[in-house]
């Protein structure tokens, strides 16, 4: 594919690409707000089984997301976002039979976690695939760009369905977000056929073990950093209730909004100034929003923090994402993408049944404050690597055929 001639038409390229992620991640969003309530609130369990079946999403993104990287090198990156739809589609279809057998508790908890099972794999396809193919369709010099938009996509998602979510099951059930899950689904799938598949780059192979040991201490640092958003996103509406305060699905919108402005205002200063730089000045937002969380008083700070967390949270994926990705051959660049992002899936993972068990012991506030802690060592470890890191490969070229 030729090289796009203007600023506006390598845009489309791009989210032509990553609206796929925006299907993946809204299909995330819908059942943000309500899930844990309906788990917690109507079926009775405790908020660390809660958090534990919620979780599980995170527990197939990560150990699928490797194998979605080694996909899109291989097979082509629409190929692996057609699967990653149907993998969500079929989520839809589980999440609305498990509504349906309320009356079992055992048979519906089992259900909902094969669900959440079927769209975590169906996340890691779809945003990988997405990825890979939005870079495809312009060039290595727009990696940054597209990480960004493919964030950017990601939280708009999540700040539209979430709300979606709490209107559509106070008309019409739990139900209804299974069933909206599987129509965009299947829509977007006939959409992704309709695209044209992008040549695969060629060139040299890396070892699946090289590339895990490179890109690790970039990972790690992505995962203490992604704990923020793993508590907000699992407890927050639980959070909000347990203080009497309403605007529970408001604050997960805030959350969103504010990571995608900041998203598209940092993008293009990553290759201006570096993503280290830039991850800095994101951790350091985060730690400020968490402290506000913990020990905010009102309804007014705790969005404050949400917002703050947001907007911290926010550069910290595409900065170092690019840094990692510039030290590999563009022939395994999904390979690459997909490790890294399984370390943020993992953070994801882990902090829902760890916060679920503190808040249980120590409430609320202790797990804001320890999380705050946890984004304190991912700036620590950003300082580490920004000061001994090798020098980035230079550009690749584009892909063949």
């Amino acid at each position: 594919m030729p090289e796009p001639k203007t600023e506006r038409e390598a845009n489309l390229r791009i989210l032509s690409a990553v609206g796929f992620t925006f299907v993946a991640y809204f299909c995330i969003g819908v059942p943000l707000a309500t899930l844990p309530s309906y788990l917690h609130l109507q079926l009775g369990i405790s908020t660390g089984l809660a958090g534990l079946l919620v979780s599980l999403q995170y527990v197939a993104t990560f150990a699928s997301r490797p194998q979605a990287g080694r996909l899109s090198d291989t097979i082509g990156p629409r190929q692996t976002v057609r699967y990653g739809l149907l993998a969500c589609a079929a989520s839809g279809v589980l999440m609305a039979l498990a509504a349906l057998l309320r009356h079992s508790l055992w048979l519906n908890l089992g259900i909902l976690a094969l669900s959440r099972l079927a769209l975590g794999t169906g996340e890691s396809l779809c945003s990988t695939g997405a990825t890979l193919w939005g870079i495809a369709r312009v060039d290595g010099q727009h990696t940054a760009r597209v990480i960004s938009w493919n964030g950017v996509v990601t939280y708009a998602a999540l700040a539209i369905g979430a709300p979606l979510g709490v209107v559509a099951t106070a008309h019409w059930g739990f139900t209804a977000v299974g069933v909206i899950i599987f129509a965009i689904c299947m829509v977007s799938y006939l959409a992704a056929t309709r695209m044209a598949p992008t040549a695969l780059f060629q060139g040299q192979r890396v070892s699946s073990g090289h590339i895990f040991l490179r890109v690790t201490p970039y990972g790690l640092a992505l995962a203490l950093g992604g704990t923020g958003f793993g508590v907000i996103a699992t407890f927050i509406t639980l959070y909000f209730a347990s203080r009497g305060w309403p605007g529970a699905a408001l604050s997960l919108s805030i959350y969103g909004l504010s990571f995608v402005g900041m998203r598209l205002l940092c993008a293009p200063y990553i290759n201006r100034f570096g993503g280290f730089r830039i991850a800095i000045a994101g951790f350091l937002l985060e730690v400020a929003g968490l402290l506000l969380l913990g020990l905010g008083p009102s309804q007014r700070l705790a969005f404050l923090g949400c917002a703050l967390t947001g907007m911290g949270f926010s550069p910290i994926f595409p900065s170092l994402g690019v840094e990692a990705t510039n030290r590999f051959p563009a022939s395994v660049r999904g390979s690459v993408i997909g490790l890294y992002s399984a370390f943020a899936d993992l953070s994801l993972f882990l902090a829902g049944p760890l916060a679920g068990l503190v808040i249980g012991g120590f409430g609320y506030a202790t797990v804001f404050l320890l999380t705050a802690g946890a984004v304190a060592l991912a700036l620590a470890a950003c300082l580490w690597l920004a000061s001994t890191a090798l020098p980035p490969r230079p550009p690749d070229p584009s892909p063949s055929g």
